[in-house]
């Protein structure tokens, strides 16, 4: 195990990176609140507003909040325990997929997985004997992921760890998703430290003689709640003679950057331009590509980019196609309580032109613009993609499955205007959409009926 840095005291900061510690007593200690995606960010992070939150410490620096709140630590640990993994070992999982043994050893990471399907009693010895860590990746069953995606726009992701008493499962490192972590059991022993690589774009390990003494440091008890931004330096332990921990990190933000958004918009923005800009579609000079100097192609290209700024500035179509899809592609389908079918079987009365209709699963769909796919790129033209989660599969949520696809509905450029009015009433008459005939109002509303998007009130 990596040597310990002097405790600096319970609470207090070292250094200059600012970390908010609040410690809020059993009398105000609130339950997790699943009404609305806001409503369960708010009680996530109770008692700190949303907007100090995001004003004050996303990407920017951690939040630490101490409850000492029976009532919370409770509700955290009926999330998770040590004893739900008997039940879900019997489920059938498997190594390096669903589930990783490890421990820090010398300041590295010492990974101890077995081949193939995980057994309890063996993943019970390496936690017992070996000191190991236990790491589950994605706990579909939690209700938490699929409200922050819809909160955050972003995919969302958790790994429990189990941690026996005396023992750290990974080396000090820092990661490029936003971190939150929840106490459901015992303590951890935390220390952050300052980011070598600010708002980092992926994860890497950091030996102890470069990272210095911790920024913060402190004991996560259950119930507790803890927040850091991506590049945080962090590394935690298990404290001796306790019993063994058991927390929850939920991350989200992972290639969701402005850098990420410019790259996925920028393609098409070229794409549009050259077919209007004689000057786009001109070659570049002989031998460009074996120059040494580029110089004068650096100022060429600065032109270039002006007048696709100046492009930019007033256009109104919906960008990103490329990172909207692979959002709605790869996120957890709505939450649902009873038969999944209601997703995937559309109910109620069959739309007509004198209905009214609702848009439903707002936080499930994404609406943009591309070219059509189905045809060639000299004869490529625009079409409107609706993009929804309705029929993803829970149990594969960012678990690398190849087999991902895309399931939505594509209609002419001519009905976007109707779309966007669709998607942005609480409530619509059909024979109010902006469509030429009454037959593509009809239309356009049932093919959103049949794939359960719209509801007849």
């Amino acid at each position: 195990m990596p040597k310990k840095a002097k405790p600096t005291g319970k609470g207090k900061e070292e250094g200059s990176v600012p970390c908010k510690q609040l410690k809020v007593e059993a009398a105000g200690g609130p339950s997790l609140n699943f009404e609305s995606p806001s409503d369960l960010f708010e009680s996530l992070i109770s008692p700190i507003k949303t907007e100090t939150f995001f004003r004050e410490f996303w990407e920017k620096k951690p939040l630490l909040i101490q409850r000492n709140d029976p009532a919370v630590a409770t509700y955290y640990q009926s999330l998770f325990r040590l004893s739900d993994l008997k039940s879900l070992c019997s489920r059938g999982m498997y190594y390096g997929r669903d589930i990783n043994v490890c421990r820090c050893v010398n300041g590295k990471k010492k990974v101890l997985n077995k081949d193939g399907k995980v057994h309890f009693l063996q993943l019970r010895k390496d936690f017992d004997q070996k000191r190991a860590t236990i790491q589950f990746h994605q706990p579909q069953r939690f209700k938490i992921q699929e409200k922050l995606e819809c909160y955050f726009g972003s995919l969302v992701g958790s790994n429990v760890y189990i941690t026996p008493a005396g023992s750290q499962g990974l080396p000090p490192h820092y990661d490029d998703v936003e971190v939150f972590v929840l106490q459901l059991e015992g303590e951890k022993h935390w220390r952050l430290y300052h980011p070598t690589v600010p708002l980092a774009r992926e994860y890497s390990v950091e030996s102890e003689d470069r990272i210095g003494r911790p920024a913060h440091e402190f004991t996560l008890k259950p119930g507790d709640f803890l927040y850091f931004p991506r590049g945080t330096i962090h590394q935690a332990d298990t404290p001796p003679g306790l019993a063994h921990s058991t927390h929850v990190t939920i991350s989200t933000y992972q290639n969701n950057s402005w850098g990420d958004f410019l790259l996925d918009t920028i393609s098409g923005l070229v794409f549009d331009t050259a077919k209007e800009d004689l000057e786009f579609r001109a070659g570049i000079p002989r031998q460009l590509l074996l120059q040494v100097d580029a110089t004068a192609v650096a100022t060429r290209l600065s032109a270039f980019l002006r007048t696709l700024a100046d492009r930019l500035e007033g256009t109104k179509e919906l960008l990103s196609a490329d990172m909207k899809k692979d959002f709605v592609m790869n996120r957890l389908p709505p939450y649902c309580m009873g038969d999944r079918a209601e997703l995937s079987t559309p109910g109620g009365p069959l739309p007509r032109l004198d209905s009214t209709v609702r848009l439903q699963f707002k936080d499930h769909t994404v609406l943009t613009v591309g070219p059509d796919q189905d045809q060639s790129d000299e004869t490529q033209e625009k079409m409107v993609y609706i993009y929804h989660s309705l029929k993803n599969r829970r149990e594969t949520h960012m678990m690398g499955n190849e087999d991902t696809e895309s399931h939505g509905l594509r209609f002419p450029l001519s009905h976007l205007d109707a779309l966007k009015q669709i998607w942005g009433h609480s409530a619509i008459p059909v024979k109010d959409l902006r469509l030429t005939t009454n037959e593509e109002k009809e239309n356009l509303v049932l093919s959103l009926w049949t794939e359960c998007l719209i509801q007849v009130l």
